[in-house]
């Protein structure tokens, strides 16, 4: 745990997921104390019309086509302070390594149980007896 969902325009450099993926990661690492080696990533590209955002924005927050959004499914428990840490030093490694703007780093967290993940075997490993 987690399981980390990156979607980005399928023009976008071929690093950039990479990329992406490795920051978003060593933030988890760093700030929310997930495991060594827990790294699932599944990546997909999108083309023209595929990704839709507000054309006026959002909240105050406008769009590119760089636009990365990232959704990570993780046990639930972690407190305010940790998840809006996490969401800043995404969006700032992003904006560091690959240049995209902060504002185009769409993060969503997506709480669950821990009986609700199987690493394989058919088998509930982080769930209690």
């Amino acid at each position: 745990m987690p399981l980390i969902r990156i979607d980005l325009n399928r023009t976008a450099p071929l690093d950039r997921a990479r990329i992406v993926g490795d920051v978003v990661y060593a933030a988890l690492r760093a700030v929310a104390s997930v495991f060594e080696n827990d790294k699932f990533q599944i990546v997909t590209r999108h083309g023209a019309g595929e990704i839709v955002a507000p054309e006026a924005g959002y909240l105050g927050v406008t769009y590119t086509d760089d636009l990365v959004i990232i959704q990570i499914t993780w046990n639930a428990g972690r407190s305010v302070a940790v998840k809006r840490a996490l969401y800043r030093q995404i969006a700032d490694g992003i904006a560091a390594r690959t240049g995209i703007r902060r504002t185009d780093v769409f993060i969503n967290l997506v709480e669950v149980a821990k009986e609700n993940w199987s690493f394989g075997n058919g088998e509930m490993q982080y769930a209690s007896a």
